[in-house]
């Protein structure tokens, strides 16, 4: 989708350029191409003076150093962690120990938003991260200039957030909505469910952009959410279709319905699809057999 807002001088991937993309938003992209992060993590700093960085991304010392080459003269006095995957937070120490201890912000450690649920989850994610200051749906972080409002959206893991910029109607996306690819969500931190509910939060709100971590800028959000609302419809159908068929695992499924996607990709996939059945499961539109419960490799059977 291409970028039409004014301000954007290049939307070019360079690696390690500070590139104003609004009055009040510059974006540094990270040198970490891969079939997950696109292009490479584009870690967002708000403000001028005294400005915010929101999500760091992997440590990576070239880009922590083209971070603070961007902030040269300035003053990083927050941080902003969209969630604790390894290409968004890692970063905070050492951008936190080059800038004078910044307080960072999250809404909690990996896994928080199924811990706070009483619900475990397997290990993974940015497990050094710990937010210095935790934040939670609706509450506001002023600065210098700029005000963002903090937007819970779990789903691709349960303690993701959104930052909503007030001043410029600009909605920081982190992987919850990309601008090159749907999300994978990955049980058991990872909840098909939730997602679908935090998409549906987005279609209640009126911000005109979404910068997210990975690709372009989104200029017209709201179809774009409903396109991945129906994707995922379509997923489910598709699953529904293999039952019908008689395909009863998801290696069986991935196979039939990725059959077009790099098979490097495929362990991914199956992680997505586990999570559909899941939701699936819980509407009782699909059920078990044996009375397993749901995994990669149960067989699976139209409810």
């Amino acid at each position: 989708m291409a970028v039409t807002i004014p301000f954007v001088r290049d939307i070019a991937f360079e690696y390690g350029v500070c590139e104003w993309v609004s009055p009040l938003i510059r974006r540094v992209i990270c040198n970490n191409p891969s079939g997950f992060t696109f292009k490479g993590t584009g870690t967002y700093i708000v403000g001028r003076g005294k400005v915010a960085v929101i999500d760091p991304g992997p440590l990576d010392e070239a880009h922590v150093a083209a971070i603070l080459k961007a902030v040269e003269g300035e003053t990083v006095t927050h941080i902003l962690i969209t969630h604790t995957h390894m290409d968004h937070s890692p970063a905070t120490t050492p951008l936190k120990a080059a800038t004078g201890n910044p307080p960072a912000y999250g809404f909690g450690p990996h896994g928080e938003g199924k811990i706070l649920a009483g619900q475990s989850v397997e290990a993974g994610g940015d497990q050094d991260f710990t937010p210095d200051i935790r934040v939670a749906h609706g509450d506001v972080i002023e600065g210098d200039g700029w005000t963002i409002e903090c937007v819970h959206t779990p789903g691709h893991t349960s303690n993701h957030l959104c930052f909503a910029l007030r001043e410029e109607k600009v909605l920081f996306t982190g992987d919850h909505v990309m601008g090159w690819s749907t999300s994978v969500i990955s049980p058991p931190d990872g909840d098909m469910r939730d997602y679908m509910a935090s998409l549906d939060l987005l279609l209640t709100r009126d911000d005109a952009v979404y910068w997210p971590t990975h690709g372009p800028a989104i200029t017209d959000p709201h179809p774009f959410v409903r396109a991945f609302i129906d994707h995922r419809a379509e997923r489910d159908a598709q699953i529904l279709a293999c039952l019908a068929d008689g395909i009863d695992t998801i290696a069986g499924m991935v196979k039939r319905m990725y059959a077009d996607v790099n098979p490097l990709l495929h362990p991914a996939a199956a992680r997505s699809v586990l999570s559909h059945l899941i939701n699936l499961v819980q509407q009782g539109k699909v059920t078990i057999a044996d009375g397993a419960a749901p995994g990669p490799d149960a067989r699976y059977r139209l409810g």
